[in-house]
């Protein structure tokens, strides 16, 4: 009974050559749907991975600001500018950090007083480093108030983390604070970040 039945319906399907255009489109279409589901799934497993592994930039707290051995004379003030600093790599992934500054600016002028760079290094994931920065600021501007001096600084932290290990993501943060200083002493007044 097997054979008869299977002989008509070859009969049918090679003198019929809609049948094999009907069923060539039926194929077309599911693999069609079987790549849209793959693609659909690998696109959700990267925006998973991105959401789990995405990169942030590091945060910066500072601390303390001193400026000890302040002199202030003809309009012009010198000083050693102290800073501590907090740097916290919010991320699951090694920071290497390059090319990041300390930069002291004149208020309001906004004009360069004193600029150091922070040595490279690397922050483990989940970790804080504190830094400590210090250099000599000569020249500085005396305008306005004499008896508050008003000083800017300028704390970059620049760097990537690789992510899965094939991935570089580049990030970068930057903290300003103003920092109020009497002129007498050089006793910090307040500071602002």
């Amino acid at each position: 009974m097997g054979p008869h039945q299977s002989q008509p319906q070859s009969q049918y399907i090679h003198q019929n050559p809609h049948y094999q255009h009907r069923h060539g489109r039926s194929n077309l279409a599911s693999c069609a749907v079987a790549t849209a589901f793959l693609l659909v799934l690998v696109g959700a497993g990267v925006i998973a991975l991105f959401v789990v592994f995405r990169p942030h930039d590091p945060s910066i707290a500072i601390s303390a600001v001193q400026l000890p051995g302040f002199a202030s004379s003809n309009g012009t003030a010198s000083f050693t500018y102290a800073q501590l600093a907090a740097v916290r790599n919010p991320n699951r992934n090694m920071l290497s950090h390059y090319d990041s500054s300390l930069v002291v600016l004149s208020r309001p002028q906004n004009q360069v007083a004193g600029f150091m760079f922070i040595p490279a290094g690397q922050i483990e994931g989940g970790r804080t480093q504190y830094m400590s920065a210090s250099f000599n600021v000569a020249g500085f501007p005396v305008n306005g108030n004499p008896e508050v001096v008003e000083v800017e600084s300028r704390m970059k932290v620049k760097g990537r983390i690789e992510v899965l290990k094939f991935f570089t993501h580049h990030v970068e943060t930057t903290k300003l604070c103003t920092v109020a200083v009497s002129s007498r002493d050089g006793a910090v007044l307040t500071f602002r970040c």
